[in-house]
């Protein structure tokens, strides 16, 4: 059956406002939940962006959530730094931590002043990544001279054998999700059309996945009224309503700011699921469920968190996987 998780937008909120979020869900009786790993939101109106890999600590010592991150090493971060931090994590709280690795976005990456390379290189580049990442959990004495440069690296602190985190694929085309099916220990994608994620998913499977977990992000505006969850939906996530490329180009908030000004509060809609109705947001995620998704993680963009965290718990997660 399909499970249920909480999804954490450090873009949204101060991290110890995060924190509170996670612990309410975790009383509620959730029981998976993953954050984002940005260091800076989309918009400026969002206003936050921690840092995930300190929160995450905090996040799974406070309460007893299993966790995932979509991070992108091999700019802002070294493969190796993360492959550090992921272990530690692992090592703490064994079976509880798994990342996604995508591409990335230069509103992320661009930070260290290095060239924004074609996403070919960057593919390249990740599957670089992993494959160092793996071979340090796996104990040995690591040097490389692709991309990635690293030499004579060696983790000292690793999870025990077995439980290294999994390491998913962060895609949102059809196209990246083929080329992740080889090396991918699974999928995330992000919601979309009906017809289109069962495209992203097909290809995943077609491309060496089949058998293999795929989580899905889902993006909601739930809130008391129709107009607020619409108005909500309009105000926190615009960028959803961007094309693909954009959301992987452009390099500051005041850019998105800039590129989304025009949109309209219905165009918005069409990529953010809008609805006061918790029976209808049920209705859509059994129809997501029905695409194969071992995990259904929701993010609702209104902030009123503690009402949606409440109504869901009751509303939702009993038809699901506990």
């Amino acid at each position: 059956m399909t499970r249920i998780g909480y999804h954490c937008s450090h873009e949204q909120y101060p991290p110890s406002r995060l924190l509170d979020n996670a612990k309410l869900a975790a009383q509620a009786g959730w029981k998976m939940a993953m954050c984002s790993d940005h260091f800076h939101p989309w918009s400026k109106r969002q206003g936050q962006s921690g840092f995930a890999w300190s929160w995450l600590g905090a996040a799974m010592e406070a309460t007893a959530l299993s966790f995932g991150t979509v991070c992108a090493p091999g700019q802002r971060y070294h493969p190796a730094v993360i492959a550090q931090a992921a272990a530690t994590l692992a090592e703490m709280y064994a079976g509880r931590f798994w990342m996604a690795m995508g591409s990335g976005e230069a509103l992320n990456e661009s930070i260290t002043g290095e060239a924004w390379i074609p996403k070919a290189q960057r593919r390249e580049r990740t599957e670089e990544c992993v494959d160092i990442m793996r071979a340090l959990w796996a104990g040995e004495t690591v040097t490389r001279n692709g991309l990635i440069q690293i030499r004579n690296a060696r983790l000292y602190s690793r999870p025990a054998p077995g439980l290294a985190p999994a390491i998913y694929a962060a895609c949102l085309t059809p196209e990246s999700a083929e080329w992740a099916g080889s090396w991918a220990d699974g999928m995330i994608t992000v919601s979309q059309e009906h017809a289109q994620m069962q495209d992203v998913v097909g290809a995943f499977r077609r491309g060496g996945g089949a058998g293999k977990p795929i989580y899905l992000q889902v993006v909601i505006s739930h809130a008391p009224s129709e107009d607020e969850a619409l108005q909500a939906a309009a105000t926190e996530w615009r960028q959803a309503a961007l094309d693909k490329a954009l959301l992987a180009d452009l390099d500051t908030p005041a850019a998105f700011d800039r590129a989304t000004a025009g949109l309209t509060p219905a165009e918005i809609a069409k990529s953010v699921r809008v609805s006061s109705s918790a029976h209808q947001h049920l209705e859509w995620l059994l129809k997501d469920a029905e695409l194969g998704f071992d995990t259904l993680f929701i993010h609702n963009v209104h902030r009123n968190q503690q009402a949606f965290i409440s109504t869901f718990a009751q509303t939702v997660l009993p038809h699901f996987e506990r």
